[in-house]
């Protein structure tokens, strides 16, 4: 099935946004280099509210997630909401993007809204690609209702896994283990400092996610210590990062599949991994409002507004 897809371009960079996925961005191509993972697996297809995003709608690119990403109930204790059962993946993934295209003197720049279906807000996101390469992406929620709002924001963009994949995220951050599997990381323990885990009786840097293991899938997320606001992946001499204030957007999510997982019984597990900047530390808004903590809030007829900048340099590295 064939989509129609708006395209970004600036210095050595090109964006490709397509509306009807959800405004997903299925091209991040910066420095000659394709970032971004395409599931051969599962090609694009007409989403579907309430369907497993895994089995449907995982085809690659990059995401948002709001105001969950993995399905759940709010609990009951939350006022106006409680009991509401919100989707995998979120619900933006699963309706057609409005999309405005604009032109100003500093680059091309998309915006993409969202109204919500089951929780009363907009979502806002302005993909802007300047003259230099870098890719700005300014968000906004507004709470449309007359309650508060809980929520968490996750960006979801998938890069291949390989040999020579490096991560950086911020060393000695404090890592959570959201879930696991793979013998490769049997005994890894639930909480660990970037980028050193316990697993058994011996210790694995997973910032070289290839030398961890033969096969295993795991997702941790870190809580951003103070000024250090960056992430990046790798590959050769090429490295892509993203920059964020780390007081508005406060956790990184890391989801690391070295041909472990996949949503289909005989199917061959992907080889990906994602890097999150993400607003509250876990998968499932009812975790989040639970055990987990770290749940966000919109106030009635509030905003709440975040930014993150995706730049590709070129290292001495390779």
């Amino acid at each position: 099935m064939s989509f129609g897809f708006v395209e970004l371009q600036g210095g050595a960079t090109r964006v490709r946004i397509v509306p009807a996925l959800g405004g997903r961005i299925t091209s991040l191509s910066a420095l000659g280099r394709e970032w971004l993972w395409a599931n051969d697996a599962l090609p694009p297809r007409e989403p579907i509210d309430g369907a497993s995003y895994g089995e449907t709608g995982d085809s690659g690119g990059y995401d948002e997630c709001f105001p969950t990403v993995a399905a759940c109930n709010v609990p009951n204790g939350v006022a106006r909401f409680g009991g509401l059962a919100l989707p995998d993946h979120g619900e933006l993934w699963a309706q057609r993007a409005a999309v405005a295209v604009e032109t100003h003197p500093d680059g091309h720049q998309a915006t993409c809204t969202w109204e919500g279906r089951r929780l009363p807000y907009e979502f806002t996101r302005v993909v802007q690609v300047t003259g230099a390469g870098a890719v700005v992406m300014r968000y906004v929620v507004r709470n449309t209702g007359r309650d508060r709002l809980p929520f968490l924001w996750s960006a979801q963009p998938l890069f291949p896994l390989t040999s020579a994949t490096r991560i950086e995220l911020p060393v000695g951050a404090r890592a959570r283990v959201w879930s696991h599997r793979g013998d490769a990381l049997r005994g890894l323990v639930p909480e660990f400092r970037w980028p050193h885990a316990r697993v058994e009786a011996r210790i694995a840097d997973l910032s070289q996610p290839d030398l961890v293991g033969r096969q295993y899938a795991c997702k941790l997320f870190l809580d951003v210590p103070p000024d250090t606001g960056v992430a990046a992946i790798e590959e050769g001499d090429l490295r892509l990062e993203v920059v964020f204030d780390e007081h508005v957007v406060p956790n990184l999510g890391v989801w690391l599949n070295k041909g472990e997982w996949t949503p289909f019984k005989r199917g061959r597990p992907y080889l990906n991994l994602a890097i999150e900047p993400c607003i509250g530390p876990a998968d499932s808004l009812a975790d989040a409002l639970g055990a987990w903590g770290g749940a966000h809030w919109v106030e009635p007829e509030q905003s709440r507004e975040w930014m993150l900048t995706w730049r590709a340099v070129r290292t001495s590295g390779g």
